[in-house]
């Protein structure tokens, strides 16, 4: 969690706390209705208080009907009418609701940056007995290449010679290492952890595993700028 999860989840735990208390002490004893009044708005505050501020700044912006103005007017009307515990009840779900969201939103950043990372620099081409790093782009079909320890397996094909384990958690999630020998076909997006491997590609990089997975993270972000230039109000 970040920061500023961090602090709205506090105010979370004290604004659960205080309702709770409040609702409990409002069933036992006859409070004055301004009495009530006064000790709900406290949690209320604490939760909503960022809601309330971003609602006045909308309005002075011209943005009316924001998801934070419609949350304001709710949980207002529901302590105009009365109904304190409710009005401060609904803020507070709505705020541990944004903050599981928050948490989501972030976790999917740093998976689309960690898919990023996979994107292979080079490639290692046997030519005349020699490697010569080349750019993936340029390798085809049926090329050998070699991967040593620590680099990243640029294109899909299968194990020529050698025998190694990969990390294959930036693309299947799976902790554990994967074992590699001589016949076993092999991804790309993969770090190769141990032995030098030496590979026969069955694909051009166009086609790798790992391009096809980057073009889907590319497109999926422009579609979502686009649609939020095209609808700003929804997003």
């Amino acid at each position: 969690m970040s920061k500023k999860q961090k602090k709205v989840l506090i105010r979370i735990i004290i604004s659960s706390v205080l309702l709770v208390a409040l609702m409990i002490t409002s069933k036992l004893v006859q409070l004055n209705k301004w009495v009530e009044f006064v000790l709900f708005l406290v949690p209320y505050l604490i939760i909503g208080y960022d809601i309330l501020k971003k609602a006045i700044k909308g309005i002075a912006k011209g943005q009316v009907f924001d998801e934070n103005f419609l949350m304001a007017v709710a949980t207002i009307g529901a302590v105009a009418l009365g109904d304190f515990a409710e009005g401060a009840a609904v803020m507070l779900f709505y705020q541990i609701g944004e903050l599981f969201q928050s948490v989501a939103v972030g976790k999917s950043r740093r998976n689309i940056t960690s898919l990023m990372d996979i994107r292979p620099d080079y490639a290692n081409v046997e030519v005349d007995g020699k490697l010569e790093k080349v750019d993936p782009d340029d390798v085809e079909i049926g090329t050998y290449i070699v991967v040593n320890p620590g680099e990243k397996v640029p294109i899909d094909g299968v194990v020529v010679s050698g025998e190694s384990t990969l990390n294959t958690s930036a693309l299947t999630g799976e902790s554990v290492p994967r074992s590699v020998k001589s016949g076993d076909e092999i991804i790309s997006g993969c770090i190769n952890l141990t032995g030098v491997l030496r590979i026969k590609t069955s694909k051009e990089f166009g086609d790798s595993t790992v391009s096809k997975i980057l073009d889907l993270v590319e497109n999926s972000s422009m579609k979502k700028a686009y649609r939020c230039m095209k609808y700003p109000v929804l997003n």
